[in-house]
């Protein structure tokens, strides 16, 4: 494989990997933050606050693969 093809499979793991480990970790956060506002209806704030957070990664996974892309060019 030439350094192209390498930086290319490089960004595309930069988005994705970050895009899974998100899914996970919201999948989990949005069904212990589902059942704390079924008991505590105040928490929904919060909760949604959480349930931002982990899409962060996915963002900085992001400019990484863009400062790679720029990197080919």
């Amino acid at each position: 494989m030439n350094e192209r093809a390498i930086m290319a499979l490089a960004a595309a793991l930069a988005v994705a990997l970050p895009a899974l480990a998100t899914a996970y970790a919201q999948a989990r956060i949005g069904s212990a933050g589902a059942a704390t506002v079924a008991e505590k209806p105040e928490t929904s704030m919060t909760i949604i606050v959480l349930e931002a957070i982990p899409e962060t990664m996915v963002v900085l996974g992001f400019v990484v693969a863009i400062m790679i892309i720029q990197k080919i060019t």
